[in-house]
């Protein structure tokens, strides 16, 4: 049977075509009857190609039925399973998130206490630096009044040795713990950089964290998703996940290299302000033994000096009485002497023969002889008592002179050096505690 449906016959009650004149006869009027029906074949054949077509159209409706249907199925499983995949990877990278973060965490807080203990020691420095100027100024002050000493005792002495050698020393210790104080700084500004930029990291990855969780949270029957066309654009500007762990990992590494090199710094930090501290009360002691030292010999030097300067006032004072004692010897003799002489005067005068050496002439003679001579013995005598006695003099002027340049002196190391020294500043304050 012929699937080809019958075209339509003309309507036998339209209008006659106002062109063609129709001519009135009685057959004419039954002939549109007949010409605008099918016959039965034709009724056959187009109800026949209608049940075809309907068909084959409903077969075909049913093949892209089955079709959609599978591919609906297969789109939907592949939907779940990329939008499980994608879950499972966006978990997978918090993971990964939570344990950098971790990570860098842990770095920020080591780096932080790091730093933190490290302003600790600066400010030990600082203050270790600032308790140097007091031994220096202790020192120079010593040197200073131990200038005013004077006569022989401005000598350059053990004690002058010693304080020239803790001024060196002192300034020495004070270059070391500017340059120690300079690394210290140097070493907190860059704990500070390598701690900024952990924490820059972990911001990064703190946000990262949120948005990938909050997107691990859309599932299909989420409301807040919407459309976004060029958010896959964004791809081409994105790193690698090679290139992400190799930045945290050179960040963490220069965390690490940070905080050993301040917890190498920190241990010598540690030690300069021990050793120095040491070192100037090691010289300190040196300092004031030498002064002990110098004070004991100066006192058992004024000691010895005194001592012989009473020796000397009691010569004096003896030299003085053997002079006296002398002075009334030689007046003593002036009567015998003026006797003798005046017996030889007298007797000179006896007349002619009567003025001969008989012998109370000899015996005045000889008596007038050792009265003289005994005068001068006793006259050069008194010479020598006299110069004795002026020695005397100058060395007591000199033992005084001596006694008073050694009690200055003592005064100056002793009431002045010592008792200044006594502010020096103990092992802990020079520690920077």
């Amino acid at each position: 049977m012929s699937s080809e449906v019958l075209a339509p016959r003309s309507d036998p009650t339209a209008a006659p075509d106002q062109g063609l004149s129709v001519a009135p006869s009685a057959g004419l009027a039954t002939a549109g009857y007949r010409s605008a029906k099918y016959n039965p074949g034709e009724w056959l054949a187009n109800n026949a190609a209608a049940l075809q077509r309907a068909v084959s159209d409903r077969l075909a409706a049913e093949r892209i039925q089955r079709a959609s249907r599978a591919l609906s199925a297969e789109v939907e499983a592949g939907t779940l399973s990329a939008q499980s995949r994608g879950t499972r990877l966006l978990g997978a990278r918090l993971q990964d998130l939570h344990a950098r973060r971790s990570e860098l965490a842990r770095g920020v807080e080591r780096l932080a206490a790091e730093t933190e203990l490290l302003l600790g020691l600066k400010r030990r420095l600082e203050k270790a630096l600032l308790t140097t100027d007091i031994p220096l100024t202790i020192a120079t002050d010593n040197l200073g009044c131990r200038e005013r000493r004077f006569g022989p005792d401005l000598v350059e002495d053990q004690v002058e040795e010693e304080l020239l050698k803790e001024v060196e020393l002192i300034r020495n210790v004070q270059a070391l713990l500017r340059r120690t104080l300079d690394q210290a700084v140097n070493q907190i500004r860059l704990n500070r950089e390598a701690k900024q930029t952990l924490e820059l990291d972990w911001s990064d990855k703190h946000e990262a964290y949120t948005l990938d969780d909050h997107c691990g949270r859309f599932n299909n029957m989420s409301t807040s998703t919407q459309h976004y066309p060029s958010s896959a654009k964004v791809h081409d500007q994105l790193c690698d996940e090679e290139a992400w762990l190799k930045f945290t990992e050179v960040n963490l590494a220069e965390a690490e290299r940070q905080c050993e090199s301040s917890v190498s710094l920190r241990s010598l930090c540690e030690r300069v302000l021990q050793e120095t501290a040491e070192d100037l009360q090691a010289q300190s002691a040196a300092v004031d033994q030498s002064f002990s030292q110098r004070c004991l010999e100066l006192s058992q030097a004024k000691s010895q000096l005194e001592l012989q300067l009473s020796q000397v006032l009691q010569q004096i004072g003896v030299q003085e009485r053997n002079i006296s004692s002398l002075q009334q010897t030689i007046f003593d003799k002036e009567a015998p002497l003026r006797v003798a002489q005046s017996r030889l005067h007298y007797r000179a005068q006896r007349p002619n023969m009567e003025l001969c050496r008989d012998q109370p002439q000899i015996s005045l003679l000889s008596e007038m002889e050792e009265i003289s001579g005994s005068v001068s013995l006793l006259q050069q005598q008194l010479s020598e008592a006299r110069g004795s006695l002026a020695q005397l003099e100058d060395s007591r002027l000199m033992l005084e002179k001596d006694i008073s340049c050694k009690t200055h002196s003592l005064f100056i190391d002793r009431d002045k050096c010592m008792k200044h020294r006594m502010r020096y500043p103990t092992v802990l304050t020079l520690s920077g505690y």
